[in-house]
């Protein structure tokens, strides 16, 4: 009896999933001294930049220019208004997990509901990022033309070049290593590079941009406004907003980074420079992509960049652009795929005595290949990226970013809400609430009427 009081005491419904820094970890851990800031802001701006920002120049064409970037900047704003919500009611819960926070205020329910809202959010961004993946190697059809992949341009329609062969490739030799990492704090140095990588999209997409106005290529300036016509594109214009709360989605690896962390009080700081980086990122990719592209911008901006640039080495800057940007969605993986683990492992293993998934070896390797293999079938069967950003950002990642954490707030089982608080708390509900719903009607009647969602 002693021996499973000390075991539910030590793994309560608010321990989190992933042992605490080295405290927990066996003896092969015993190195590790906790995470350095640095190393946090890259694994949490590689959660951050991941496939929504390719959809955002496709988002300010709908929006037009000027409403387009303000939209993103307000976007990062009240993403970390939620996020401080976040940590500063779980530090009053005493709780070290996301799931743990909502539990504390709703109970076992909320808790579950919750982590279905994390995994179907995650199951959608993995899928589109092995969309986009194959999209660029193997090439894809958009509004009836085929835009050439990578590796199909250098070597021709083969069946080694297929999407299928490749994203098997891909999965096996790539990914595969990458998501059997048990610690986030161990993709540091891919998280690195793959905010590098993201510098370099940026970079050479800004550099393209520039030639082309110089020689004259581009011509006439961006629409800054949105076309509205009538009342149709009116309304479609809020189906941008699952876009928007996608690209900033990462408040489900905020407890595992700071559970890492050498200074846990450092994570705020950590939010704030990784936020900021990102909507850097965000802006530069919105701008110099719209003006790059105008009117043709396609929902993936990436499939752009198959066309003839007509600038010298057009081609060699083209595959560069498309190639940095593949590996940074591998790189980007793993850190979704390890919250997306988590917290499928929470469903179907909780209870207080739930050993965590890091500690069973057999559990952890099963669920990583299943896990895996459900991505792998969803990306070769799943249309497109603004398909799946349309339903998991209108639904579970509004519900992730914004309503979870104003019910919190508004709970305030601590007692800790200011008035501010109370206000910012509705505002998020409300905005949330009724955005999703105009979002989902308006994806849903271009589906079955337009036959699809923003026109490329």
């Amino acid at each position: 009896m002693a021996l499973a009081g000390e075991k539910k005491s030590r793994w309560s419904a608010r321990s989190p999933l992933l042992p605490r820094k080295n405290e927990e970890f066996g003896a092969g851990e015993v190195g590790f001294d906790g995470a350095s800031f640095s190393g946090a802001v890259f694994n949490l701006s590689t959660s951050v930049v991941g496939a929504g920002i390719m959809a955002l120049p496709a988002t300010v064409k709908e929006l037009g220019l000027l409403p387009g970037l303000v939209m993103i900047m307000l976007a990062a704003k009240l993403t970390e208004t939620s996020i401080q919500m976040i940590l500063r009611f779980g530090q009053a819960s005493k709780a070290v997990t996301y799931s743990g926070l909502v539990g504390d205020a709703f109970g076992g329910s909320g808790r579950k509901l919750l982590q279905v809202c994390i995994v179907v959010n995650n199951l959608g961004l993995l899928i589109v990022y092995m969309i986009i993946i194959g999209d660029v190697l193997s090439g894809t059809w958009s509004g009836g033309a085929h835009h050439t992949g990578v590796v199909e341009g250098w070597f021709g329609c083969q069946w080694w070049t297929s999407r299928f062969f490749l994203l098997l490739l891909t999965t096996l030799l790539v990914l595969a290593p990458l998501i059997s990492f048990k610690r986030v704090d161990s993709l540091r140095y891919t998280s690195a590079l793959s905010v590098a990588l993201a510098v370099v999209f940026v970079a050479v997409t800004a550099w393209i941009t520039v030639v082309k106005l110089m020689n004259g290529s581009i011509t006439g300036l961006p629409r800054l406004l949105p076309n509205i016509v009538d009342g149709s594109s009116f309304w479609k214009l809020f189906t941008t907003i699952p876009v928007l709360v996608t690209a900033y989605i990462c408040h489900h690896s905020i407890h595992p980074i700071e559970n890492e962390l050498q200074d846990p009080s450092q994570i705020k700081s950590i939010v704030r420079t990784s936020l900021a980086l990102c909507t850097c990122i965000y802006v530069a990719t919105s701008f110099f992509g719209y003006l790059l592209f105008g009117e043709q911008t396609l929902d993936d901006v990436l499939a752009n960049f198959d066309a003839n640039l007509n600038i010298p080495y057009g081609s060699l800057l083209s595959d560069m652009v498309r190639i940095s940007y593949c590996l940074h969605l591998m790189l980007v993986f793993p850190v979704i795929f390890f919250s997306f683990r988590l917290n499928v492992d929470g469903l179907l293993f909780p209870g207080p005595c739930a050993i965590p998934i890091v500690h069973d070896g057999q559990r952890f390797i099963s669920l990583t290949v299943a896990l895996m293999s459900i991505v792998f079938l969803g990306a070769n069967f799943v249309p497109n990226i603004w398909v799946a950003f349309q339903f998991t950002g209108a639904t579970a990642a509004v519900s992730i970013a914004f309503i979870f954490p104003a019910a919190v707030a508004l709970r305030d089982c601590h007692g800790i809400a200011t008035k501010t608080d109370t206000r910012l708390s509705w505002l998020m509900m409300v905005l949330a609430v009724s955005s999703s719903i105009v979002a989902i009607s308006c994806n849903l009647y271009s589906i079955f009427h337009d036959g699809g969602g923003i026109p490329s």
